[in-house]
């Protein structure tokens, strides 16, 4: 497994590295002692699975407030994303960049997004499933954030177009309109 920096600091990309013979394959997906090595957090909380039907299915741009801010690692385990990080931090030298990812069942990448970045990804093929790994402080409802997915102020380019969104995701303030709010 190797874990690849992105442009965002603690935004990592991990990339399996397979070891196949005539049964097959077998790749280590996560070890949380190097994830420690490299200030990453490890320690995992909660595991989730979203399943979308469709493609052009948009979910994000969503993160948690302080003090409960979570970690997220991300693969996609049926169909592909295109998985995204936005850097919300308001003391990082990337503050509102972003990077992104196509993560595939096939090539078994995955994303980690740190604390303090908003995540969001695009579905590229219909029967699209992500597995989620969740750091850091649990999941606390009232702390669920969110940033439009089509927000100027951070110039997100998506690969297709949206065709499935929830309200709720598409409706968020813009950043301007949001200034001073949490």
């Amino acid at each position: 497994m190797t874990l690849e920096p992105t442009p965002i600091p603690g935004c990592v990309r991990l990339v399996p590295t397979w070891h196949e013979d005539e049964r097959g394959g077998f790749a280590r997906t996560w070890d949380g002692g190097e994830f420690e090595r490299l200030g990453l957090n490890a320690g995992v909380l909660q595991c989730s699975v979203s399943r979308n039907t469709h493609r052009g299915t948009l979910r994000g741009m969503h993160y948690q407030a302080a003090p409960h801010e979570e970690a997220k690692l991300v693969r996609c385990t049926r169909g592909a994303i295109y998985d995204v990080c936005l850097d919300l931090r308001p003391s990082s030298r990337t503050f509102r960049q972003w990077t992104a990812a196509t993560l595939t069942a096939d090539n078994g990448h995955a994303l980690y997004i740190p604390e303090g970045c908003a995540h969001g990804f695009l579905t590229l093929a219909d029967d699209t499933d992500v597995f989620y790994m969740m750091a850091g402080a649990a999941y606390a409802p009232e702390a669920a954030r969110g940033v439009r997915y089509d927000d100027p102020a951070f110039g997100i380019e998506w690969p297709e177009p949206v065709r499935v969104i929830k309200d709720r995701d598409a409706t968020y303030p813009l950043a301007e309109a949001a200034s001073g709010r949490e």
